[in-house]
């Protein structure tokens, strides 16, 4: 798939366009945003990611717009994670509503440009060496059996990274919010809002999930173009899935379960292409694997649909269930 620097360029454009507006947007007027403002500005984020899967189609190949509906459809389930745990630095520090938009789209910002950065890296390093495959798979498959073996408790506490606690140690800081403020005068010093300390919060978080989402696309396609515009859109549209979802993530009981099986999935997928395009000489000689599937790009989406579709129907099943054993007053076996 070979993208001219000109689609490249006006990609990028668009996309910085997009954000930048968002945030001054924001930033000038401070609100919690209504239903139907979350609901429409979704349905535009969405809208768009259909239409570019499309464009891809038509410019391109089928299978490569096949490919970015899979990678935007996993990207897109491995930022509702993000969301819980976006939820519970917000509420550990107390920040106020009207100002949660602000500390999110920063944040999303900060994972956009995090995740561009492990994209190129990665990029380069599957171009110089194929056997980065088999770290990728096997990264992959621990961080599936690690994610799928944790659960999502509604009384959940947010514990602090050490950097965090250190920016409160080393700088004055304060506990009153100035709105959207990094630095306020108080008492004729400049202080830390704690505004400052939830960004870095939710970029040290950034960091965490950009490690795990860039070597689970890389299993869905090397095209670096596709990875970067599916986590491009993937990101777009999660602030509102932030205020629309709400207190409804904690009814997504078997939401980690059903990541550790994509992750799982795409982790296993990694190594038969690995397989397939094997260069070490104590695996096969270092000739590629015959046995090893090549799996195309529509059975993965299938796959990927049906992991998310079984996951949410059975956390709704599961939350209806436990909605009437209370309202009898039953016991949930």
């Amino acid at each position: 798939m070979y993208v001219n620097t000109t689609t490249w360029v006006i990609s990028m454009i668009a996309v910085v366009a997009v954000l930048a507006f968002d945030l001054q947007r924001i930033v000038r007027h401070p609100h919690v945003p209504s239903a139907k403002e979350n609901w429409l500005a979704l349905a535009i984020y969405s809208g768009a990611a259909g239409l570019f899967g499309v464009w891809i189609a038509i410019a391109y190949e089928n299978q490569y717009a096949i490919q970015f509906f899979s990678g935007w459809l996993t990207e897109k389930s491995l930022s509702v994670d993000n969301l819980f745990v976006f939820l519970l630095i917000m509420a550990r520090f107390g920040v106020p509503r009207q100002y949660q938009q602000s500390a999110l789209l920063v944040g999303i910002v900060l994972a956009l440009v995090l995740r561009t950065g492990f994209i190129l890296v990665g990029a380069a390093a599957i171009n110089a060496f194929s056997w980065v495959f088999y770290l990728f798979g096997a990264f992959l498959l621990w961080t599936a059996w690690k994610v799928g073996r944790q659960k999502h408790e509604e009384g959940e506490e947010y514990h602090r990274p050490r950097v965090v606690k250190m920016v409160h140690r080393v700088m004055p800081s304060t506990d009153r919010y100035h709105g959207t403020r990094l630095i306020a005068k108080e008492g004729g010093r400049w202080l830390a809002t704690p505004m400052l300390v939830v960004l870095i919060a939710i970029g040290l978080t950034d960091v965490m999930f950009a490690v795990d989402s860039v070597p689970a696309i890389f299993g869905i396609t090397q095209e670096p173009y596709l990875v970067l515009m599916a986590n491009a859109f993937a990101l777009m549209g999660l602030r509102q899935l932030y205020f629309l979802l709400g207190d409804l993530l904690n009814r997504l009981v078997y939401l980690n379960a059903g990541l550790g099986v994509l992750l799982g999935f795409i982790g296993m997928k990694l190594f038969f292409h690995a397989l397939k395009e094997n260069e070490l000489p104590f695996i096969n000689g270092g000739h590629p694997v015959a046995w090893a599937p090549d799996l195309p790009s529509w059975l993965s989406l299938t796959v990927i649909v049906t992991i998310l579709g079984v996951t949410v129907a059975a956390s709704l099943w599961h939350d209806r269930r436990t909605a009437r054993s209370t309202a009898s007053g039953t016991p949930e076996p």
